[in-house]
């Protein structure tokens, strides 16, 4: 059997500081091919090869990946500063509408890291440039240094709220999770709802009220150890399931349609 699409965001990238790509973490396509029990495909994110209209026929779900670069702050109405680091425009020209339009059709995303920051964008809301800047806030930044497991490591709890979305998901209302991120949010999106947070407050875990299909995003790094990781196999698996379940629904309106 044909595994559903879940199309994978991919970054611009520059390989060797001369060659430019479009890159994804090896890691994505392993949980979404290896928990999710979907095909990764890797999309670039640039208008000018894809159209958000062809990628919603294309691919059954998108996961919305993290990414070095940030959302531009012109996006939600502010000037850019030295704080707000590097931009990839084409991939905000992508991902905010394809947001967007997903909500509206219920076609299933997951949202990490940048991505989690896209959805509260694309829903009317704005970012902290600097997490860490902000009084009693700590510092959720990648250590600079060690191994990637280091670098991956649990190191806080996300309090989930009671009977919410997220506690659904993992069975429990505290999990452990890694923090690999300089922003966050600031002012909340229409509809975003904050179903998780950091001891600090940090927002870590949100969906859109009322969307028809699968909106959770988070904003740590599920995809690290995915296969094994007691938080994000569930988190994955849910996602996964969303995305079985809307690709059946369109064959079946495909079958109809040809009856």
């Amino acid at each position: 059997m044909v595994r559903p699409v879940v199309g994978i965001i991919g970054n611009s990238y520059l390989m060797n500081d001369q060659y430019p790509t479009h890159a994804g973490g090896t890691m994505n396509s392993d949980a979404v091919a290896n928990v999710s029990g979907c095909l990764p495909l890797l999309i670039p994110a640039d208008p000018r090869y894809v159209s958000v209209d062809e990628l919603l026929e294309v691919c059954d779900g998108f996961l919305l990946t993290g990414g070095r670069p940030n959302v531009h702050p012109e996006e939600y109405g502010e000037a850019a500063t030295d704080a707000h680091g590097d931009f990839d425009r084409a991939r905000d020209a992508i991902t905010l509408p394809l947001v967007r339009a997903c909500v509206e059709r219920g076609q299933p995303f997951l949202g990490i890291c940048r991505g989690f920051q896209e959805v509260n964008v694309a829903m009317g809301g704005t970012l902290y440039p600097e997490i860490r800047d902000l009084p009693g806030r700590m510092n959720h930044r990648m250590p600079p240094d060690g191994t990637l497991e280091e670098k991956f490591a649990l190191r806080h709890i996300v309090t989930l709220s009671e009977n919410g979305v997220f506690h659904d998901v993992f069975g429990a209302t505290e999990v452990m999770t890694n923090t690999l991120h300089g922003q966050g949010i600031k002012r909340i999106g229409e509809r975003v709802v904050i179903d998780g947070h950091a001891p600090d407050g940090t927002p870590e875990a949100i969906y859109v009220k009322d969307a028809p299909g699968f909106t959770l995003s988070v904003q740590w790094h599920p995809e690290w150890d995915a296969i094994n990781d007691p938080v994000s196999r569930p988190l994955f698996e849910a996602f996964g399931a969303a995305v079985r379940n809307w690709a059946s629904g369109t064959a079946l309106q495909q079958m109809q349609r040809l009856a």
